[in-house]
């Protein structure tokens, strides 16, 4: 399942993990759900292409939120 929001992409690796991506396929990271006490929580993780990691950027309670840092960070 693909979906756009932002300029950005985000592929559905499986339930719980999305790739984001720019138009040209270019991996800007990824965001995950999991749970927690109060509800579902997302994590958003940048990719550093230089150092081969990925970051965590912070967690947020909306998917939507969790991917547009990926716009603004």
């Amino acid at each position: 399942m693909r979906s756009t929001r932002g300029g950005l992409q985000l592929v559905q690796v499986h339930d719980d993990l999305a790739r984001v991506t720019r138009p040209g396929g270019e991996i800007v990271g990824y965001v995950e759900r999991f749970d927690d006490p109060q509800g579902d929580r997302y994590r958003a993780k940048r990719f550093l292409p230089r150092q081969r990691k990925f970051v965590e950027i912070g967690e947020f309670w909306s998917r939507d939120d969790a991917t547009d840092c990926f716009r603004f960070a």
